[in-house]
């Protein structure tokens, strides 16, 4: 079975994906005329009026809030340390280059997850590609297959990992036991997810930016501290990018080995493209009332991970400087080395307890998802739902004292196939995303706030819930 898995993964991280995450991503920067550059302020517009909900659906702010749970995990803390030891300074650059076209990817699939949302299970909205796959495409079993493959990976697999990251660091921290650490772990989130959707979101939406702040208020401190340092490390980061300064010897510390890691660390982190927070962006109720509302709330959620956060934990560790290119540790371990050469022994508790509430946001956000593809399944009953929560919190107890090497490696390999569906299910509706935001922006520049109109939209009848977006 190994071998299967490992040639699958060769075949999506080493070919299909890492050139077609980005070649979607500019494709849609391209076609949309840089709709999240010269758009940006729209981002913000749209969250600041995110107050309105109603019993079908959640706010805005909360999905975006849910979104940015799964997306902050511990690769924004391991993820870019590993990126910084693999590829130098340069790294950094090309994760901001990959969240850039990224956030143009997670507007068009957010987007097309709230126009082909529908109701679920109590009248709750429900969407993600494998509705937009069925109803958009008319490609049911595709949407099945995607769901299935997102199930394990996000449902299941990840949550023991990142209960594998909360526990190793609480260990090594406070010397806690990991199997105590993993069902504790699994008893607080099984309080939220057995609270379903609604939980998660108000949940999401008091801890999600509480960590975010307090993280990036440490970055702040260490960037103030050493701020005479901060011009030359941004050029620093750019030069070894572009080649203008060598940043280590050998393959290391390369161009080549900066692009690349840059490139699959940044594309790991902000999840754009991978069919993941469409799911959650489709419960929002929109505010505006249109589709492409809900596409500027996700896409500054890959703004907000890769362009603040990591660029957060690349300035600590960078501004340190106990990076030696392909020396030494690295992952999780290089940014608590880090952060305890600016702020003393306490790194070591901050690291523990940024990636409890990196992690443990992560679970629940990650739950969130699995449940809409058990509404698109038809196995959203009690008994389901039941189900799939007791064997999630199982898979947290297990991944905290379990080495997850082997399992991992088969999540990504039913990541890399929910990835690779997506991306041609949002390309070839990539139409529908251009039309939704000629019209966005057309009601705009006539000083009203963008509605959608089903009148204006005849080919999407028997293919949209109409009743969703008709207003009385």
């Amino acid at each position: 079975m190994d071998p299967i898995i490992d040639f699958l993964n060769t075949i999506f991280w080493g070919y299909v994906l890492i050139y077609g995450l980005l070649a979607v991503g500019l494709f849609f920067t391209i076609r949309l005329g840089a709709v999240q550059i010269r758009h940006f302020l729209e981002m913000f517009r749209v969250i600041a009026s995110s107050k309105e909900t109603d019993k079908a659906g959640i706010s805005p702010f909360q999905a975006l809030t849910v979104s940015l749970a799964s997306r902050v995990g511990t690769g924004n803390l391991a993820g870019v340390a590993v990126a910084l030891y693999l590829g130098g300074a340069g790294a950094i650059f090309w994760m901001w280059m990959v969240a850039l076209v990224g956030m143009a990817t997670a507007y068009a699939e957010s987007a097309l997850a709230q126009l082909y949302k529908t109701r679920g299970p109590m009248g709750m909205y429900r969407g993600g590609p494998a509705f937009y796959i069925a109803r958009g495409l008319g490609l049911p079993w595709l949407g099945g297959i995607f769901s299935v493959c997102l199930i394990i990976s996000f449902g299941l697999v990840f949550n023991a990992v990142q209960a594998n990251s909360i526990a190793e660091a609480t260990e090594n921290a406070f010397g806690v036991p990991k199997l105590a650490v993993g069902i504790a772990v699994a008893l607080l989130a099984g309080v939220v997810i057995f609270g379903g959707i609604r939980s998660i979101a108000k949940v999401a939406e008091i801890v999600v930016p509480f960590m975010a702040i307090a993280y990036l208020a440490l970055a702040v401190y260490v960037i103030i501290v050493n701020f005479d340092a901060v011009p030359g490390m941004l050029r620093l980061i750019v030069s070894s990018a572009l080649g203008f300064e060598e940043a280590g010897a050998g393959v290391v510390g390369s161009v080549t080995a900066a692009m690349l890691n840059g490139i699959k660390r940044g594309l790991f982190s902000n999840e754009a493209g991978m069919g993941s927070a469409p799911n959650i962006a489709a419960v929002a109720v929109p505010q505006p009332h249109h589709p492409s509302s809900q596409g500027f709330v996700q896409s500054l959620g890959v703004f907000i991970d890769t362009i603040l956060i990591c660029t957060a934990t690349a300035l600590m560790i960078l501004l340190s400087g106990v990076l030696t290119p392909g020396e030494g540790p690295s992952g999780a371990e290089l940014t608590q080395i880090a952060l305890n050469a600016h702020i003393g022994d306490a790194g070591t508790y901050f690291i523990a307890i940024a990636i409890l509430f990196f992690a443990f946001t992560s679970i629940i956000g990650n739950y969130s998802y699995a449940e809409g593809a058990m509404v698109f399944l038809g196995l959203a009953s009690p008994t389901g739902l039941l189900a799939l929560r007791l064997t999630a919190l199982a898979m947290v107890v297990w991944g905290a004292y379990q080495s997850v090497a082997t399992v991992f490696n088969a999540a990504d390999a039913s990541m890399g196939m929910m990835a690779t569906i997506n991306l041609i299910a949002i390309v070839a509706l990539s139409g529908t995303v251009a039309k939704l935001t000629n019209d966005y922006f057309a009601q705009r520049r006539q000083g009203i706030e963008p509605m959608f109109h089903v009148k204006d939209y005849p080919e999407m009848t028997g293919k949209i819930d109409e009743t969703i977006w008709t207003r009385e």
